[in-house]
């Protein structure tokens, strides 16, 4: 009803957003929230890390949506959104597919038994024009689009205090039976995802100098 009451062609929310972001300028507090906001996502940014321990602490219903909610909200190529997201949170399931990720021979994932939920990121069939222009180009949108999705659902859960890894290793044809996914489909990679012990440290980050990975208007 409030948004109803016009000044000529404005109306009173208008004003008030105006009065507001006028008086937050005046204070010098506007750029202080937008400096606050940057800051929160670099803070997020520098927080996210591989995760190789977790907790048996399992991972509520609601924090899970807003996973699904992240990878729903990826962005993709001619939003073709080819990915099945496949959340195993059943704990024999779960674990069968674990164990899928490491043999006696090359054990480095065992760690995934430790984590209560399992993401599987499916590759699924890109649009029509995302296909033509992929081969046109040369190039597996789908592919970059499931890392955009994961590097989705990592921060998110980076933001609600779980831990994540992304695991490129695993028995596909194993999976493929355990998770009932069509033969034809590939799948892109796996996430644990858990809370992480308390006195589980956060890495310093290891990183090239921006010199080797950025230049301005040429190679």
């Amino acid at each position: 009803m409030v948004d109803e009451l016009l000044f000529g062609n404005i109306s009173f929310c208008d004003v008030l957003r105006g009065f507001i972001l006028n008086g937050l300028k005046e204070f010098g507090l506007f750029s202080q929230i937008n400096k606050f906001s940057t800051m929160e996502f670099q803070e997020l940014i520098k927080k996210r890390q591989s995760v190789r321990k977790y907790t048996s602490q399992l991972v509520e219903k609601g924090k899970i949506e807003k996973l699904i909610s992240a990878v729903h909200l990826s962005p993709s190529a001619c939003n073709s959104q080819p990915w099945k997201l496949i959340i195993v949170d059943e704990p024999e399931l779960k674990n069968q597919v674990a164990k899928a990720t490491f043999s006696k021979t090359i054990a480095f994932n065992k760690f995934a038994v430790e984590a209560p939920v399992i993401a599987v990121l499916v590759i699924e069939k890109a649009k029509l024009i995302a296909q033509i222009g992929g081969s046109l180009k040369n190039q597996e949108y789908p592919y970059y689009d499931i890392g955009i999705a994961a590097a989705h659902f990592c921060l998110q859960a980076a933001e609600l205090g779980l831990g994540t890894c992304m695991i490129g290793w695993f028995d596909e044809k194993r999976i493929k039976q355990l998770l009932k996914i069509p033969e034809k489909r590939k799948i892109g990679l796996l996430i644990t995802l858990g809370y992480a012990p308390e006195d589980y440290k956060l890495r310093q980050k290891i990183r090239k100098p921006v010199s080797e990975i950025c230049g301005f208007n040429k190679y």
